[in-house]
């Protein structure tokens, strides 16, 4: 590591590279859900779907001693209308790196292809009945967290999860992550677990690398907390780690 600081309530921890950050994340990670197990039956985790989380996720799969049939998975965003065996909707990137290889109590996938009204009933009450313990998660490239874009992220949401419209700054970045050829193929349409939802976890934990995360890091740090960039609510939150590497501390200064 190359440093910590905090800033409000956030603790900001600095790594050199990628590889070290998710390493150090997934062990961070994979204390709290073994220190939770110690103490009640089962554990509700919320994971992301992004490249971003690729190292996060390979090596908290590699992690020991986790007893995962008392887990109950579920992730925090789903593209409305592609179809059920695209690689772009976010069940199947959870599925193939993590979901898939260790046996959960539950997967409680979000569906896209649903009523979408009806879906976001049944995802609340999945939600209400399993508590959040732990948020795994990331940030977009306009600060967004989940898909709750700075037009659509209310820190006062009645609702925990919501259909939104992407703007085209978060739109592109699917393609800049290599998700999809053109932005044309990226729905505009999503479903969405609310900025409530996820500051409900206990525990959150967030993994944002790469120069293209630069300007989100930069005005989640920065930028005086509210729903212009929706990132800045995890300065609020009491039990909140922000892992960034290098590159995506390229705008501070000082730190």
């Amino acid at each position: 590591m190359v440093t910590s600081f905090q800033k409000d309530k956030l603790q900001v921890q600095i790594y050199f590279t990628r590889r070290e950050m998710g390493m150090s994340a997934a062990k961070d990670v994979a204390e709290k859900i073994r220190s939770l197990l110690a103490q009640q039956a089962e554990v509700n985790i919320i994971f992301a779907a992004a490249p971003s989380q690729n190292e996060f996720i390979e090596a908290l799969c590699a992690e020991k001693d986790i007893d995962w049939q008392r887990i109950n998975a579920f992730h925090m965003d789903e593209y409305i209308g592609l179809p059920d065996n695209a690689p772009q909707r976010f069940g199947n990137f959870l599925k193939e790196r993590i979901f898939d290889k260790k046996t959960f109590r539950t997967v409680n996938y979000l569906d896209g292809n649903r009523q979408a009204d009806e879906e976001c009933e049944r995802y609340t009450a999945l939600l209400l009945q399993h508590p959040i313990d732990v948020v795994c998660m990331g940030i977009g490239e306009n600060a967004h967290v989940a898909f709750n874009d700075p037009h659509v992220a209310r820190f006062d949401d009645p609702k925990l999860v919501k259909v939104v419209d992407l703007d085209e700054k978060c739109r592109m970045q699917q393609v800049n992550d290599g998700c999809f050829s053109s932005i044309d193929k990226v729905p505009k349409y999503a479903l969405t677990l609310t900025v409530p939802a996820l500051l409900n976890g206990k525990y959150l934990f967030c993994m944002v690398p790469a120069k293209t995360k630069a300007w989100a890091v930069y005005h989640t740090i920065n930028d005086p907390v509210s729903e212009a960039i929706p990132s800045t609510c995890l300065r609020t939150h009491e039990n909140a780690i922000l892992y960034v590497d290098i590159d995506s501390v390229e705008m501070l200064e000082n730190f």
